[in-house]
């Protein structure tokens, strides 16, 4: 390994490929408040998830109409979530100013808890409008994935989610992360017990999750086509991503600690074994079932509510499609009318030009 000169704040280098990118967290500033990267990746990742998960809810026998409440309230359940789980385990940064504890557009926020937030109001949300939990929860894990692959490119431009000293090709650096490493060292080497030194590259950890969230992505996409029972599709996406957050939650520098654990790898353990656990529970129990279990899409039930669903747009369509005629008409009457009494002024000149004339 090799020492690398100090980086400027918003420059970001691969020293090993030669390349070097300057990154500002800051995207523009409009009527003096600046709107930063982060918050923008994040409303991205949050706006494809939702526009896939709504492409998708047919398939899985959910009504859309019903499901979009539950969907929202989670959205909004989720950010909150996320924030208070990141305040929780950070609570130095905001014991002295409360205030700060709202100011989210520059980062702070943490993935499993914007998970228990979305899940917790989402699922309260579906039970009340009586959308059938196990097969949405199908469609937004798969939702889940596209969101915080995403969403992890806002770390990108906040020069964060990075890992300890590698010498791989793909090792980054930056000022802001020597400056990072280099006050919180000891602290680092107390609580993990890892050494590391804040003038050599970094694991960038971030783009790691990337790529696990893109290819569970594409897994589960298509796992989709042959899932067993109702919730499968989002017990895999527990395994999936609780597998891959486990290993590279290992390589963080920055992880949320408790005492010398760090919080989201022994969450992720758990979540895995769980999850496998659960699937090799419920395999068994519908294979026994044999064709007494349906899945929710194949049902009455799940038929009906969507042509009902269909049906009440349908008329909703030639309800608009009347009004859009009537106003046509109107409008067609107002200048017939107005032409009219166009003619009937030129007529009226005319007759009197003649008048005078003779």
């Amino acid at each position: 390994m090799f020492g690398i000169a100090a980086v400027g704040g918003n420059t970001i280098s691969f020293p090993n490929l030669n390349i070097e990118l300057t990154v500002s967290s800051d995207a523009f500033t409009i009527f003096g408040f600046t709107v930063k990267w982060y918050a923008i990746i994040i409303a991205v990742g949050m706006v494809l998830a939702m526009m896939y998960g709504f492409s998708r809810m047919k398939k899985f026998g959910v009504d859309v109409d019903r499901a979009i409440d539950a969907v929202i309230g989670g959205v909004i359940g989720g950010l909150v979530g996320a924030r208070a789980y990141y305040v929780i385990f950070n609570w130095k940064l905001f014991e002295d100013d409360w205030t700060s504890i709202f100011n989210i557009h520059s980062g702070g926020l943490a993935i499993y808890g914007g998970l228990i937030g979305a899940l917790l109001v989402g699922c309260i949300i579906a039970k009340i409008r009586k959308v059938r939990l196990l097969p949405l929860l199908d469609v937004v894990g798969t939702c889940f994935l596209i969101g915080q692959g995403i969403g992890r490119w806002g770390n990108f431009f906040n020069h964060e989610a990075f890992g300890s000293n590698t010498d791989l090709p793909w090792g980054m650096t930056s000022g802001r992360i020597q400056q990072y490493l280099a006050f919180h060292q000891e602290e680092i080497m107390q609580t993990t017990g890892v050494a590391v030194d804040p003038s050599m590259p970094v694991h960038p950890c971030f783009f790691y999750e990337f790529l696990w969230c893109l290819i569970g992505f594409i897994v589960l996409h298509f796992a989709a086509n042959k899932r067993k029972f109702d919730g499968e599709i989002f017990l895999m996406y527990l395994a999936w991503y609780g597998a891959g957050r486990a290993v590279i939650e290992g390589l963080r520098t920055d992880s949320l600690m408790l005492g010398s654990l760090r919080v989201s790898q022994l969450l992720s353990i758990i979540l895995v074994i769980a999850a496998i656990i659960l699937i090799i529970v419920f395999r068994s129990k519908v294979k026994r079932m044999g064709d007494d279990y349906t899945l929710y899409v194949n049902t009455e039930e799940s038929a009906r509510l969507i042509r009902e669903s269909e049906e009440k747009y349908e008329k909703k369509s030639e309800k608009k499609s009347e009004k859009d005629d009537a106003c046509e008409k109107i409008l067609a009457d107002d200048d017939s009318d107005e032409e009219e009494t166009v003619d009937g002024k030129e007529n009226e000149e005319d007759e009197n030009g003649k008048s005078t004339d003779n």
